[in-house]
């Protein structure tokens, strides 16, 4: 099992998107977008996984070349945001993000089916690979925070191109596991689809992503306007992403204990508490602290839960449509969805009502997490890793 080289691209993916993700509206600010053109162009950035994962988890599932897929995506991404540098104006910034996304949001769906074949039997050793992301993340948005007071965000883009680019060398490292392209009769994929507990996940990891819409689009410049310094705000990003480190260490014994779906309610209920408290309380640094270190429950906790339990419930030859139809419905259709309200309720009824209503939208998730998801399966029953 290449457990370095699997690690490496996760530690490069993730440390794109911690570039990305808290930085990249203050760098639109400073083209002189709007807090609600800013919210379009993330939404755009989000949207592409509506569709850009299921169409490459189709030829994945089709061809059982798992990583020659992520290997283009990789190139093709690092290629099309080269337009970025060229671009003027809202329409053609949101074409480029357009062209870029769709072959970014590509890569990672098929690169944790490619990770979870290579571990075999051995699924609960996921989260110690997929740590090295979280630690990616982490060093990227101390170092750009710390940058960012004493130079301007300009720096963004090109940073960002180098760092496209070394996910595609790094997968170029991995090798490629052939799934074997099955001769007996799969079920269909609209019989997995039709079953209520498969509709139940799907639909709270859309809640959950959209829940983090102002958190992904705005946190950075939310904070901003209560004078927290650059370099602070990136050690608060970091802080909630060593959370979630802790966690995927202890993932492996936290889900035979509890059950992936009680973990999974539980995150969706502890997420909407920390969007309460980041709303109610942004100038209280003690509050804010408590409330990234439970991006270790709201991302950490949730994100292996969910991805262990469609790794369960789609059968062999649908794997890759299914952790394309997670990434899709939750990081693309749920993201897009919270980056487009957070943008309006930001702009028309203040920074704070956005984290309210994302309070509201994981509430929604965490009851209908707690009735659709535990009804059914037995005590005992899909509580590790193992599918």
């Amino acid at each position: 099992m290449p457990y370095w080289r699997l690690s490496w691209f996760y530690f490069f993916y993730f440390a794109s998107l911690g570039a990305l993700i808290p930085y990249w509206a203050l760098y639109l600010e400073s083209l002189d977008f709007t807090p609600r053109q800013i919210g379009e162009l993330m939404a755009v950035l989000m949207a592409t996984k509506i569709i850009a994962p299921n169409v490459w988890g189709w030829i994945a599932d089709r061809t059982g070349r798992g990583m020659h897929i992520v290997r283009t995506g990789s190139l093709l991404a690092a290629s099309s945001f080269a337009i970025v540098f060229l671009v003027e104006g809202f329409w053609q910034m949101a074409l480029a993000m357009l062209l870029f996304s769709f072959f970014w949001n590509a890569i990672l769906p098929q690169f944790e089916v490619v990770t979870l074949e290579h571990l075999g039997g051995e699924h609960q050793r996921y989260s110690t690979i997929r740590l090295w992301g979280s630690i990616g993340f982490i060093v990227m948005v101390v170092a750009i925070g710390i940058t960012l007071d004493y130079v301007g965000v300009g720096f963004l883009p090109l940073l960002l191109l180098v760092l496209i680019t070394a996910i595609w060398f790094s997968s170029l490292q991995v090798p490629e596991y052939r799934v074997k392209l099955f001769s007996y009769r799969r079920p269909p994929l609209a019989k997995i689809l039709a079953r209520s507990q498969v509709i139940v996940l799907l639909t709270c990891c859309f809640l959950m992503q959209a829940s983090h819409g102002p958190y992904y689009t705005f946190y950075t410049l939310y904070l901003e306007q209560f004078d927290y310094p650059s370099s602070l705000i990136g050690q608060l990003w970091a802080l909630g992403v060593a959370a979630e480190v802790a966690v995927f260490l202890v993932m492996h014994r936290l889900a035979p204990r509890f059950g992936l779906e009680v973990l999974l309610t539980a995150s969706l209920a502890l997420a909407a508490l920390r969007w309460l408290a980041i709303g109610f309380w942004p100038d209280n640094l003690p509050a804010i602290l408590i409330a990234q270190l439970l991006h270790a429950a709201s991302f950490g906790v949730f994100h292996a839960s969910a991805v262990a339990m469609v790794h369960h419930l789609f059968s062999k030859g649908h794997q890759g449509k299914g952790q394309a139809l997670y990434s899709s419905l939750s990081f693309g259709a749920g993201g897009a969805f919270g980056s487009l309200y957070s943008g309006y309720f930001w702009e028309h009824f203040g920074p704070s009502s956005s984290f309210f209503v994302a309070a509201g939208v994981a509430a929604v998730g965490a009851v209908l997490a707690s009735v659709g998801l535990h009804s059914q399966t037995k005590p005992g029953r899909d509580r590790g890793f193992q599918p």
